[in-house]
């Protein structure tokens, strides 16, 4: 949320000079894009709950806008015309993935902000039909918007890692959640480095917060024996995730469920090999530039995995149609197509 936040109005703002870009009520000392102005928030009633109810609302008519852009998820109470941003309905179309006792009330604010809001922005088609299928609203108020990896994601040379990490390793980035379906190319990487001795040593890298799926995969690492199969990056920042990517042998990204997937992008901007599920927007994504693979077919991601990472031809190739993908996308085109959508809302 945070990069997609910062990305797309700093774009808008340095793009469309007709376009003023007011930051409402941000938090002291958050980091806003330059040519940005900014309202100083509302008094509002405590917790998030309280802010949407009053202290958004109270602040935005403060700022005068013409329109407002909720970019995750929810809106305020009482201004319009909005647009807002879903990315991903996971939550609404698979609710066993979280089971939190809170979720059914953020559940129940996220339908109310999708079937109230005047026109709705998404980074997927796959995310527009789902959107459609969890709310029943008309498909002709959605957009389809789609993403970019920052700037700071390039091609070039290895850069410095801690010791703890190995020296050859395939990589993993974003939330440690059941929907990633880790544990199944944990136990694929393990039957490659059974069967290949020049691979053995080779681990899988998690960078990310555990949202549950954590243990699971201690447990299976300590059970595999000789060097650890995986290791865990845990949060990392823009400079260290840049080093894993231009080290990481491989991204595989096994998600049953995305919205995107911004790491696919973010990994083929730097030139890494992607590995990647058969499912949900991942094959918009990637298009061909990915080897593609069903999430519950563990001999095939077995496979695919030794092929990369023991044909360094076919790496090269990869490499190279990673750069050709990532270069159709960018947070320009993201801006210009936002921008599109708010002069479509406000009849201009």
């Amino acid at each position: 949320m945070r990069r997609y936040t910062y990305e797309l109005f700093g774009a808008l703002a340095r793009l469309d000079p007709s376009l003023t870009i007011v930051a409402v009520g941000p938090p002291s000392g958050s980091g806003i894009p330059e040519r940005i102005e900014r309202v100083q928030p509302a008094v509002s009633l405590p917790t998030n709950l309280g802010w949407m109810l009053t202290g958004l609302p109270l602040t935005a008519r403060r700022a005068g806008v013409h329109a407002f852009h909720a970019p995750a998820y929810t809106i305020p109470v009482g201004i319009r015309p909005v647009v807002v941003t879903i990315h991903d309905v996971s939550y609404a179309r698979h609710p066993e993935w979280y089971p939190y006792k809170r979720d059914p009330v953020r559940r129940a604010f996220y339908r109310h902000s999708a079937v109230t809001a005047d026109r709705i922005i998404t980074d997927s088609t796959f995310s527009k039909s789902e959107i459609v299928a969890a709310y029943d609203v008309r498909p002709e108020t959605i957009d389809v918007v789609p993403l970019a990896a920052a700037a700071a994601f390039t091609p070039g040379p290895r850069l410095p890692l801690p010791a703890a990490y190995p020296p050859r390793f395939v990589l993993h980035v974003g939330d440690l959640h059941a929907r990633r379906n880790l544990e199944m190319v944990a136990r694929a990487l393990q039957s490659v480095r059974a069967r290949n001795r020049s691979l053995q040593d080779v681990a899988l890298v998690v960078a990310g917060v555990d949202r549950g799926a954590g243990a699971a995969l201690i447990t299976l690492s300590a059970r595999a024996g000789g060097s650890p199969l995986v290791v865990f990056a845990r949060t990392v920042d823009d400079a260290s995730l840049l080093a894993l990517y231009r080290s990481a042998s491989a991204l595989v990204y096994p998600s049953r469920y995305e919205g995107f997937g911004l790491p696919l992008l973010e990994a083929m901007s730097v030139g890494v090999p992607v590995i990647a599920a058969s499912a949900s927007s991942i094959p918009e994504v990637t298009g061909d530039a990915a080897v593609l693979i069903d999430p519950d077919d563990e001999a095939a991601w077995a496979d695919a995995i030794e092929r990369t990472l023991d044909d360094g031809s076919r790496a090269e190739t990869m490499r190279a149609a990673s750069k050709t993908r990532a270069a159709q996308f960018s947070w320009d085109r993201t801006a210009r197509e936002t921008a599109a959508v708010y002069r479509k809302l406000l009849g201009s």
